[in-house]
Parts: C-alpha cells; sequence; structure tokens
C-alpha cells in the first residue's frame, strides 16, 4: 500500500509501530530522528515521535505527518500544531489507532 517512514527512537514502541503497519498491510522504513529529516524516495507518510523530532522539519517533508507526544506534554502538542504537522496526538492514542489515523492520511 504504502512507503511510511517510523522516525521513533524508543525501539519497543518502534517495533509496535512497523508491527501495526506492516499487518495494515505498509512498507515501513526506519528512519534516524535528528534535527533534518531525510525521506527515501516514494516515501507517502511520516509517522515521528515529537519528543525526538523537530516539528518544524516534519511539518515542512513533502508529505503527511503524524505526530505523537507524551499526553502530559501541552507545549509539544502546541508547537507541533502551530508548526503544521498534519495529525498530533498523544502516543497512548498513536497506539490504540495507528492503522485508522495513516489510512485518515493517506
Amino acid at each position: 500500500m504504502a512507503l511510511i517512514v517510523a522516525l521513533v527512537p524508543d525501539l519497543m514502541l518502534a517495533s509496535r509501530v512497523g508491527e501495526s503497519l506492516r499487518a495494515a498491510g505498509h512498507e515501513v522504513v526506519a528512519g534516524s530522528p535528528s534535527t533534518t529529516v531525510e525521506l527515501p524516495e516514494g516515501a507517502d507518510l511520516v509517522v515521528c515521535d515529537l519528543d525526538a523530532v523537530d516539528p518544524v522539519a516534519v511539518a515542512a517533508l513533502p508529505v503527511p505527518s503524524l505526530g505523537f507526544h507524551s499526553h502530559v506534554d501541552v507545549e509539544t502538542r502546541r508547537q507541533a500544531l502551530e508548526a503544521g504537522v498534519d495529525v498530533v496526538v498523544p502516543r497512548s492514542r498513536m497506539a490504540r489507532e495507528l492503522p485508522d489515523l495513516v489510512r485518515r492520511l493517506l
């Protein structure tokens, strides 16, 4: 279906994200969270941990973006929304609804 770049430094969470997206039929590649984000050719979507990735860099990418954050970190949420990240959700919602959130963005 889609090529999704996962920028998730927590290995356990990255594994769950990858498994969930693969089960939904997507190809998933792990990216390296940093201040600059490079996409592989053909990428359709970015899923990222906003605690590890600059939301301005994510919003500037030419593909839709799904960012997640700690539910208590309202400042990160505000920054991501202001930067233009397409969908910003708490980590728990992302874990529960990832395939649906991705479908909505694609």
